[in-house]
């Protein structure tokens, strides 16, 4: 089964704890603390892989989850890291996040993306000794790891991409110039899953085309299996627009030629400056040649006339396909831009008045409380003070909080009391 979209939920391991120790060793008095930092947890990492055709493995398994960190140990032991997750997609595969943003694109074997990243494993108590304070008994909890939802998106990376409407040929002649195998039927969207084929010229040069499911009007807008597979031809650097000559389904083989570059055009300007050729398939029914003529007179010399059932003029196609190809300088497919997420500074935590309870949100607030360590004082002082510093205080007084009010942060609840 092909299938080339997907949606998962990512989640990097979180951060093991820092812990509490102190060395005791006999003749070594007074020595001090020894509690280790927790490990960090692992990443959840997408790898592309040149021997994989589709998103079939994400179709049942949606969860990706990395090892989270080992808790730190005694004598300033530190603990083990997370094993990492990686997860193995198509080469030409794009990660977006919920927001339509570009977190990597995938373009050649063996390159990576970190899409989830784990937490960094908790401060043991070594970590806050100081001159003040030789002796602490304050650790941290572990960062929880990075988790999201994701889309995978497969854009298939070929030469040559075959486009045009339902019972065209493209299947037909995509199995007489390559050894892919199509179901091939008289009826139209046979095609329902985009085929790759690999082409061998006279010379023994190879290219690599791209039949995709047949187009109609409206598929930009998602009208047919076009709007579903035009992302395929995105990379491709030649097109080929089959047309139906003998006009066996009723239409006007010129109108079907402006039809297919309105929906290129609609779908991706861009895909109307790629070299094309129009090849003029059925050539071998009675009265294809007036048709072709009126195609000639159009569009000159790009147009080819073939049969792809009998195979008049394949070898022709296939030779100025490929010298097409040859003329154009082959560029690196560097992939879609990532969006680049450079620094805001945001603000700490914001304040709702929720049935008159102070709710506090905001990722810095909100990661300060799952890394505190509330079983000792110090660590509870330790989150007091830091609060204080954001202005959590003050900007609670501004809210008009009161004496005995509620205060939420998470699954913490407190009253306040100035």
């Amino acid at each position: 089964m092909f299938i080339d979209q997907a949606r998962i939920f990512v989640k990097g391991g979180d951060g093991g704890n820092g812990i509490v120790a102190f060395r005791r060793e006999k003749y070594v008095p007074m020595g001090g603390p020894a509690g280790g930092d927790g490990g960090r947890g692992g990443d959840v990492i997408f790898r592309a892989d040149e021997g994989l055709r589709t998103l079939m493995d994400f179709k049942y398994n949606k969860h990706f989850k990395a090892l989270r960190g080992a808790h730190g140990q005694g004598k300033n032991m530190h603990g083990a890291s997370g094993k990492d997750i990686i997860a193995r997609v198509p080469v030409g595969t794009v990660i977006k996040d919920d927001n339509e943003q570009i977190i990597a694109d995938l373009t050649y074997s063996g390159q990576e993306a970190v899409v989830a990243r784990g937490g960094r494993g908790g401060k043991g108590n070594a970590r806050f000794a100081s001159a003040r304070n030789k002796a602490p008994s304050l650790s941290e909890n572990g960062e929880p790891g990075e988790e999201k939802w994701i889309r995978l998106e497969l854009k298939l990376l070929a030469d040559v991409g075959l486009v045009g409407f339902p019972n065209a040929g493209k299947s037909t002649l995509i199995s007489r110039i390559s050894a892919a195998r199509p179901k091939i039927a008289d009826y139209p969207f046979t095609t329902l899953v985009p085929n790759l084929g690999v082409v061998i010229t006279k010379s023994k040069d190879t290219f690599i085309v791209a039949d995709i499911p047949g187009l109609i009007e409206g598929a930009h807008k998602g009208a047919g299996l076009g709007h579903d597979f035009l992302r395929h031809i995105e990379r491709t650097r030649v097109l080929l627009f089959l047309l139906d000559t003998a006009e066996t389904e009723g239409r006007d083989v010129l109108a079907d030629y402006g039809a297919l570059q309105h929906e290129l055009e609609k779908y991706n300007s861009v895909l109307l400056k790629r070299p094309f050729l129009v090849v003029a398939n059925k050539m071998d029914i009675p009265g294809s040649a007036e048709k072709f003529e009126k195609l000639q007179e159009e569009l000159g010399e790009k147009v080819l006339g073939i049969s792809a059932v009998t195979g008049m003029g394949i070898d022709d196609l296939v030779e100025k396909t490929f010298a097409l190809l040859e003329s154009i300088p082959e560029e690196e497919i560097v992939g879609e831009e990532p969006v680049v997420r450079r620094f805001e500074e945001e603000k700490p935590f914001a304040i709702n008045i929720v049935n008159g309870v102070f709710e506090v949100s905001g990722k810095r607030i909100e990661k300060l409380l799952v890394m505190t360590n509330f079983n000792s004082d110090e660590g509870l002082q330790r989150f007091q003070w830091i609060i204080e510093k954001m202005g959590l205080e003050e900007a609670l007084r501004e809210k008009g909080i009161k004496e005995g009010d509620t205060v939420k942060i998470m699954d913490l609840e407190f009253d306040y009391s100035d």
